[in-house]
């Protein structure tokens, strides 16, 4: 049973990540609390009443493929209409599309739960919500005015069409062509693999957002393209035509997430489907990264949904399950393993890793939000660069989180969860593909360093570090007991984080590349854990003594953090700065001689 956590959720939009400054302004302005309470609590009656209780369902049916034709669960398309005559699929998306235009920030917040949810119902509008901003921002009127309404609606699902079966992370190695035929249109041809909700039986029609190469187009990802691709022709009326010329070859069996079909699509059988460009030729990655960006929030988002699901389950199991006597125990019989040590660090370090994922999740889509408001060319520039800075820590700490939650809720329910019938599993198993697609981890550690570090001169991070300082000195101040070693620990790890910072960035300028590669994936981990533990000191700082449960629980939290987990980073900050002669001397080539 899932129960949307819905007062923690506004806490940490309101007082942690900033939307009550974002309804200060003049965009945002209508935003009152009332309307900000009304959308979190009906997202959250639709995800635990509407859509958690399908998710072990579509686990267990999948979606089976014949003749080019993928089943959906039972009861999937019916859940999705549901979903969006809710106006759902347009909380975010523009006013003049028909959708709501609010901010990012809600818009992850009613993404999170619906994730909790399931993962696999979820995924599928994300994409859609992608491909509405890369055509809102790219495309030209006359392909907005065609399908940017009914995608907004939901009448109509997109999809993401890049990686190839020779081409994954690397797009440079993309090979599906795109034929000028000389009335506007491109006649597209080539196989895309991995392609989420690529085929299905939920809508009358699939817009695919499909990167291929001109005939003369440069070598390398300056020469990829992004084109429109229906399945189906509309008519200028707007009704359904012919089928185009692009089908799906076969759906993957996988280890997770088994109700959203991940297609194989193959263009171009017949002559080449027909295809219409979107923003200037040779220039599609840059489109494809608008949809990008905002998919890597997203799947940040996926492993916050997950964690929570896990957590909670992982709770009512502890509190259920009787099993020894535990320490200090004065009722006779077996005590709930809830009350045994080892299990109450587990249950803490799930619901802790859960909150920081949300606090960072959602501090993203402020800084997002933030970037769209902004008046001045500074404040815009600024809030560009902190979205662009957060990006990594929202796709990479908030799933690798949810790997180790989901792990971690196995772990409770002991054997049980080794057992698909308690569904603990499932979470596990759907939480682990977030790690690896929309840029894996290691890549969203490689962007850290090598794009998001030198951002104005390195001084970006320099003013974010100097932020959780202030955090930081904050916490020692208010000279609260009940903080433990909170500020002390704290300290100790932004120390480190500013040491290791420096080092990367030295060693870039030496043109030392290798080095900092080497440590990208551990200072990621040590920077995203020290701003993961600011952010939960912050909300313990912002909980009024009105709500003294509350308060002591983000307290409890915060420190808890800081004294089991903060001191991963002086040893991570050691593999950073010490491990890349002995990672550079490795020579796989010769073990496998």
């Amino acid at each position: 049973m899932y129960r949307a956590p819905t007062d923690e959720i506004a806490f940490t939009l309101k007082e942690v990540c900033g939307l009550s400054d974002l309804q200060k302004t003049d965009a945002h302005a209508d935003l009152g609390d009332d309307l900000v309470s009304a959308i979190l609590s009906e997202a959250g009656r639709f995800a635990a009443e509407e859509i958690a209780p399908m998710n072990a369902v579509a686990d267990k049916h999948g979606t089976p493929f014949k003749d080019g034709t993928v089943t959906t669960p039972p009861g999937w398309k019916e859940l999705y209409h549901s979903w969006i005559e809710g106006g759902w699929n347009g909380l975010s998306a523009p006013v003049d599309a028909g959708g709501q235009g609010l901010p990012t920030m809600l818009s992850a917040a009613a993404m999170e739960m619906w994730n909790s949810g399931s993962m696999a119902f979820a995924i599928g509008p994300t994409l859609t919500i992608g491909a509405i901003e890369a055509l809102e921002k790219h495309a030209s009127e006359e392909l907005k005015s065609k399908y940017l309404e009914k995608l907004v609606s939901g009448e109509w699902m997109g999809t993401m069409n890049l990686t190839e079966p020779q081409a994954g992370s690397d797009l440079n190695a993309l090979k599906a062509k795109a034929e000028p035929v000389g009335d506007g249109t491109y006649r597209i041809s080539g196989q895309k693999i991995f392609i989420t909700y690529g085929e299905h039986d939920m809508t009358d029609n699939i817009v695919h957002l499909v990167l291929a190469r001109l005939p003369d187009a440069p070598a390398g990802t300056r020469g990829i393209s992004l084109f429109l691709v229906p399945k189906f022709f509309v008519n200028d009326d707007g009704s359904l035509g012919a089928r185009n010329d692009v089908r799906c070859a076969g759906v993957e069996h996988k280890m997770g997430i088994h109700g959203s079909p991940t297609c194989t699509m193959v263009y171009g059988d017949e002559g080449g489907a027909a295809g219409w460009l979107i923003g200037e030729e040779n220039r599609g990655l840059a489109c494809m990264f608008t949809m990008m960006n905002n998919a890597r929030l997203a799947v940040g988002i996926q492993g916050l949904g997950v964690a929570e699901r896990a957590y909670q389950q992982a709770l009512a199991y502890a509190l259920d399950r009787r099993q020894g006597r535990a320490p200090g125990e004065t009722q006779e019989g077996m005590s709930p393993i809830a009350r045994h040590p080892d299990i109450k660090r587990t249950l803490l370090a799930m619901k802790s890793r859960t909150q920081v994922a949300r606090a960072i999740c959602y501090a993203c889509a402020h800084a997002i939000d933030m970037s769209h408001v902004a008046e001045s060319a500074e404040d815009k520039t600024f809030w560009a660069e902190r979205a662009g800075l957060l990006t990594p820590f929202a796709k990479a700490i908030s799933t690798d989180f949810g790997v180790e939650v989901t792990s971690m809720g196995v772990q409770v329910h002991g054997g049980m969860g080794y057992i698909e019938e308690t569904g603990a599993a499932q979470h596990l198993r759907d939480s682990r593909i977030a790690t690896i697609y929309e840029g894996t981890n290691a890549i969203q550690s490689m962007d850290l360093v090598m794009r998001k570090l030198p951002l104005s001169g390195g001084e970006h991070v320099k003013g974010f570090i100097a932020e959780l300082r202030q955090i930081a000195d904050e916490v020692a101040a208010s000279n609260r007991p009940d903080f433990g070693a909170t500020a002390v620990r704290l300290k100790m790890a932004i120390d480190e984080m500013e040491r290791v910072t420096t080092w990367i960035m030295t060693a870039q300028a030496e043109g030392r590349v290798a080095d900092v590669l080497a440590g990208a994936t551990p200072y990621l981990r040590l920077s995203g854990l020290t701003y993961g533990a600011a952010l939960l000191a912050k909300g313990a700082l912002r909980s009024g003594p009105d709500n003294a449960a509350a308060l002591k629980e983000r307290t409890l939290l915060a420190r808890n953090f800081a004294e089991t987990t903060l001191g991963e980073t002086a040893g991570l900050g050691l593999d950073i700065t010490t491990s890349a002669e002995a990672i550079q001397a490795f020579d796989p080539e010769a073990l496998a001689s």
